[in-house]
């Protein structure tokens, strides 16, 4: 299998010099893993790895949790540590008593602020990073960048990407960006996304929902892909997915855990007070959400109803993506009010919001921008907006509207 650099290495060796522990959050064959026995074998320092996948080894950590620190000592990688949480209070007493940097490597297929046990034993003690499947950067062999709409540095990368055609930009989101499939390792899409379901995300959502209808899980999940980039709504995924109202949201609950979806929620404050409040549904991986909605090809995906909606996901996470490769937290927002006035994205930076847009076209009109005024009200200042489309090259309405290629994020 060819190992795709990823964004996150030269962070986790960073940050490695100075905390005890790293966790490397993010869904399953996301790469968490991979990333990590290579660093290891980089360090040249002996790390041990364990994974508590196996079930004896599950079984010890969660039973008697000092003996199984005493038999795996540090350096040590454990992987998937979120069924074993009865190991955190004792990795707290190893890293308060030792403190040395890097002692700890652990990933978990659990967002961190959502996993059990955690907060309270190693909140301050570990350095926090997540990691979502391949970005368009990474596959693209490019250095790590968090999106910023600044003509300059748009610009810069403007001259040194390969230019994608619309019809390439649905070839990867309607083949999604697990590295086993953007590898080549497994080459049947159809047959990577079932087993994935069923082996991995099933799985852990019985383990942490309980006993689950495998049937009413995979009708729950389509109902929710069928939904992406849409505002959030339990209605209507429980009458699809024929569970009721708690349910659901439950169930949501577990894929956010899970890393498998993310929220846009709505900006707001004083002054803008008609705002909505129901945050946006996205997926992480887009080639899910095209196998869950049985798009059969990307041409198809590209024609289809569902196809701004499927770009606009595509866009807002590779978004998100830049900034967690880059271990910095994105303050991203959307905007909707009462007057059904919307702005796809808002980026909020030193003391600015950046509104953009999202458009399935090459040729954007400038009217696009108008609701960009707004956001004037707030007591941040605007900074450039920006249309994110299907143009070939960077170039602009005026300085502070900007027509941007998806390509470049």
């Amino acid at each position: 299998m060819q190992y795709i650099t990823r964004h996150m290495e030269e962070r986790v060796l960073q940050l490695s010099k100075s905390f005890s522990a790293i966790m490397i959050t993010g869904p399953r064959q996301a790469g968490k893993t991979t990333m990590l026995k290579m660093l290891a074998e980089r360090e040249g320092i002996g790390r041990r790895y364990v994974t508590l996948d196996d079930l004896s080894l599950r079984d010890m950590a969660k039973k008697d949790p000092a003996m199984f620190l005493q038999l795996y000592q540090p350096p040590i990688l454990i992987d998937e540590v979120q069924y074993a949480p009865e190991l955190f209070t004792y990795i707290k007493i190893i890293v308060d008593e030792n403190k040395r940097p890097g002692d700890f490597w652990l990933t978990g297929s659990q967002v961190f602020r959502l996993m059990r046990g955690v907060q309270e034993s190693l909140a301050g003690r570990v350095a926090l990073l997540h990691m979502s499947p391949l970005s368009q950067r990474e596959i693209s062999g490019l250095e790590p960048r968090a999106f910023t709409v600044d003509f300059d540095e748009l610009r810069e990368q403007n001259d040194k990407m390969k230019a994608l055609s619309t019809p390439e930009i649905f070839e990867r989101i309607w083949k999604g960006s697990m590295p086993s499939l953007v590898s080549g390792s497994i080459n049947d899409r159809d047959v990577f996304y079932s087993s994935y379901l069923s082996t991995y995300v099933e799985r852990d959502f019985a383990e942490l929902s309980g006993a689950v209808n495998a049937l009413k899980f995979h009708r729950f999940i389509t109902a929710a892909a069928a939904r992406t980039a849409q505002l959030l709504n339990y209605n209507s995924i429980a009458e699809d997915a024929d569970i009721d109202i708690s349910t659901a949201k439950s169930w949501i609950n577990i894929l956010e855990t899970l890393g498998i979806i993310f929220f846009l929620h709505p900006y707001s404050n004083n002054v803008l007070k008609r705002t909505i409040k129901t945050p946006k549904l996205y997926f992480y991986d887009t080639g899910l959400v095209c196998y869950l909605t049985k798009w059969s090809s990307p041409e198809v995906a590209a024609s289809g109803a569902a196809s701004g909606a499927l770009l606009e996901n595509y866009t807002v996470s590779e978004i998100v993506k830049s900034y967690q490769n880059c271990g910095k937290e994105p303050f991203i927002y959307y905007y909707r009010d009462h007057d059904t006035k919307e702005i796809d994205v808002l980026l909020e930076s030193d003391g600015k919001l950046f509104p953009i847009e999202i458009k399935k076209t090459a040729l954007p009109e400038r009217k696009i921008t108008r609701v960009f005024s707004v956001i004037e009200k707030s007591p941040l200042q605007r900074g450039a907006g920006a249309v994110l489309c299907m143009a070939e090259h960077l170039s602009a309405f005026d300085k502070d509207n900007l027509i941007v290629p998806i390509w470049i994020i």
